[in-house]
């Protein structure tokens, strides 16, 4: 494959701040010198650096920064161009062998090369996992099968099956590269404490941190294997980056109103226009992916049958929801797909809000009005949960708008509570969570069967005690991953999509971006494809 691009289709958070320096002088020219320390906040401390487990926003500010790819996809037209590898890759006709060109003048940052065996080792541990030490198989390569290494510069992959979206998927931080050392790392080992020992070749290494609290990013003053397509070249323009997590709404709000912060992650809606007003601007990255929206438990009782499920999604407005709770950087959802991901396909039709039809569809299903107004079958009460979707936002208040609407209708909608090791856990139960609050980022088709196969997320828990409820959905998202023409991978995507919301399965609410508070001196400030934070290319103005 000979082109250069493919398009596929507060107590320490105070002292923290009062010890960094928040940026650098402007020249004579006006033009940002190089140097000084940005100050970033977190919404949430990461939770492993794994890559293939890294999907969680707050772990990928950290990968995104410290690992380089094999590719490069550019955030705006999701085209791939080489970054390590030197071209994109050769592929078979059957897309089940991939041959990459590595560069041979990379390094990490603890002064090891980056070799083809290096880039094998990381490939077999992200495509086999690792029982033994509790690493799992990354969602974003399928089929995997072994690495072979051809000579001092060419790699090549096997697949058991077809795998049309692994260029994509070696250009996302769940296959970002570390050092052999680090490869050798449990999962314990990649957990919060153990950052500074996390080797990539990327642009910055992290030097110090604190437990759950805070971390700096320090620039790789040798670094200079950018991508070409990159706007900068050669080391980072600033020295650091201090990453200070701070949970609290109000105190990231605080401490960019008053300049103490540079750019924070996950304003909420309610928040813009004070940040706005004080001179920051508010920038909002769409994900490009599976939709912010709620997945049915298609396997429990009382949602296994078609009519409960588009009751359920008839009976909520969710464009009153929007105008509640959100903004414009909240779009509402069309599909289960983002409007601009890849293989999207209208399903707006499905999604109507008409109350009147959802009493009818409930009263068909056999649910009678209650005494108290919720209606029951059987015996049994109309009552369902769903979690608290934390790293969402606003979760907590949007399951409360839409429970108040299901209400109107006879359903009773309740929130789990919880943190999120609690919530992870009892949401694999679907007598505890009935209805999976939810989205996920990929720029690529095979996002839609990283969400609902049973073998990957699983939201819908179609695979649950090795019971699979609906085959044809397995197979119709499997199709997705495998079909080495892209052209059917669209087909089979627009046929995935349009299943789902035949069959409500899935009652997608918006397109959730990641919104950023960013202060008019950052310069160069941007994501990558599905919005996690960048800061080789920032600078600071005066």
């Amino acid at each position: 494959m000979s082109p250069s691009h493919l398009r596929l289709g507060v107590p320490v958070l105070a002292a923290s701040l009062a010890l960094v320096a928040c940026g650098g002088n402007a020249d004579t020219e006006g033009e940002p010198e190089s140097g000084g320390t940005l100050t970033y906040l977190e919404h949430q401390p990461y939770d492993t650096l794994y890559p293939p487990a890294a999907g969680f926003y707050p772990n990928g500010a950290v990968i995104n920064n410290i690992a380089d790819r094999l590719l490069w996809q550019d955030p705006e037209t999701l085209e791939l161009h080489p970054w390590i590898a030197t071209d994109l890759p050769e592929v078979n006709d059957d897309a089940t062998e991939f041959t990459f060109t590595i560069r041979d003048d990379v390094t990490y940052s603890d002064g090891t090369e980056l070799t083809a065996e290096n880039v094998v080792k990381n490939f077999d541990l992200y495509g086999q996992g690792d029982s033994d030490r509790t690493l799992s198989v990354s969602e974003a390569i399928n089929n995997y099968d072994y690495g072979e290494v051809i000579d001092e510069t060419t790699v090549r992959f096997h697949f058991t099956e077809p795998a049309p979206g692994f260029a994509q998927a070696a250009s996302t931080i769940n296959s970002g590269l570390l050092s052999d050392e680090t490869l050798d790392h449990t999962q314990e080992d990649f957990g919060p404490g153990n950052a500074t020992t996390i080797i990539g070749s990327g642009p910055f290494v992290v030097a110090e941190e604190e437990l759950g609290t805070e971390y700096t990013l320090e620039a790789r003053e040798d670094y200079d294997w950018a991508p070409e397509e990159h706007d900068h070249q050669g080391p980072a323009q600033i020295d650091a980056v201090q990453v200070i997590v701070t949970p609290e709404d109000s105190v990231r709000i605080g401490s960019l109103v008053s300049g103490q912060a540079d750019v924070a992650r996950q304003i909420e809606a309610q928040d813009e226009e004070q940040l706005e007003n004080s001179g920051a601007s508010i920038e909002a990255y769409g994900t490009k992916s599976v939709n912010n929206g709620f997945n049915f438990r298609i396997g429990h009782p009382i949602l296994e049958d078609l009519e409960t499920r588009q009751a359920i999604i008839h009976a909520v407005d969710r464009e009153a929801v929007l105008e509640n709770l959100f903004t414009d950087s909240y779009p509402l959802a069309t599909s289960p797909l983002a409007s601009d991901a890849l293989g999207y396909s209208d399903q707006s039709e499905h999604y109507e809000y008409d109350p009147d039809r959802a009493i009818e569809l409930l009263e068909e299903a056999g649910w009678e009005e209650g005494p108290d107004g919720i209606r029951e079958r059987d015996g049994e009460r109309l009552q369902l949960t769903v979690n608290e979707a934390h790293p969402q936002p606003r979760s907590a208040e949007l399951v409360t708008v839409v429970a108040q609407q299901l209400r109107e209708v006879g359903i009773e909608l309740e929130l789990l509570s919880g943190d999120r090791a609690q919530q992870n856990e009892e949401a694999q139960d679907p007598e505890l969570v009935q209805i999976f609050h939810s989205m996920v980022g990929r720029a690529d088709y095979d996002v839609i069967k990283s969400q609902y196969h049973s073998e990957n997320r699983n939201v819908l828990l179609n695979g649950y005690d090795e019971d699979v409820t609906d085959p044809e959905l397995e197979s119709l998202l499997e199709d997705i991953a495998s079909l080495p023409n892209e052209a059917d991978r669209v087909v089979a995507s627009e046929q995935a999509q349009q299943y789902l919301a035949e069959n409500a399965y899935v009652l997608p609410f918006f397109e959730e971006p990641q919104v950023y508070g960013v202060q008019p001196h950052v310069l160069g400030f941007e994501t990558e494809s599905v919005a996690r934070p960048s800061f080789y290319g920032v600078s600071l103005d005066d």
